[in-house]
């Protein structure tokens, strides 16, 4: 007769391959979410080569052939603030953000998801949703004036770039709330699944 598993045997078994990281069950919510979150993440993934022959380009046209462009300044800068804005969502997603696992590695996997569970709702969900609700009319005055470079020779469109920090800090909540669901589904669920 096989012995019935000891407490938390369940949850440690959901340990992935990087042994101090456990692996979440999914929940309905991070089903319908992370797909997407996944997609954009892929996508904003090709950002960085461009931004990186952007970064070339401007560094040989400023010391090769004497000449700088602020556009090309100013295109690195959009193209980091987009690709990092969208990227954050798909970094938590697959729990690739930076972790201080000096105490963290030697915990059990319930702790673990204990202490993911706190950071997540004390500090994580406040800081995103406060930079949601102040980038709504910071963003929204951007558009009403229709905000431009103000360096000669700059980009227009200042405001199209400035409303990624709405768009990727609502993006960044919803990843949050779809791994919430996961680390509560990994606590609290007892069905056995």
């Amino acid at each position: 007769m096989a012995q019935p598993d000891a407490p938390g045997a369940q949850l440690d078994a959901l340990l992935s391959s990087r042994d101090h990281i456990p692996r979440l069950p999914e929940t309905p919510f991070s089903r319908a979410v992370d797909p997407l979150i996944e997609w954009l993440g892929r996508v904003s993934s090709v950002l960085w080569p461009i931004l990186v022959a952007v970064i070339t380009v401007n560094v040989l046209m400023r010391y090769v052939l004497g000449r700088g462009l602020v556009e090309f300044e100013e295109i690195q800068w959009h193209l980091y603030a987009v690709g990092f804005l969208i990227a954050q969502a798909w970094c938590v997603q697959n729990d690739g953000h930076v972790r201080i696992d000096v105490f963290a590695e030697h915990f059990r996997t319930r702790t673990k998801c204990w202490v993911e569970l706190f950071g997540m709702l004390v500090w994580l969900l406040p800081f995103v949703l406060l930079v949601v609700w102040f980038s709504v009319p910071f963003v929204a005055y951007s558009f009403r004036i229709g905000e431009i470079s103000e360096a000669p020779g700059g980009l227009p469109y200042r405001f199209a770039v400035k409303a990624f920090l709405f768009v990727g800090f609502v993006l960044l909540a919803i990843a949050t709330v779809s791994r919430l669901t996961r680390v509560l589904a990994a606590l609290f669920d007892r069905s056995g699944r």
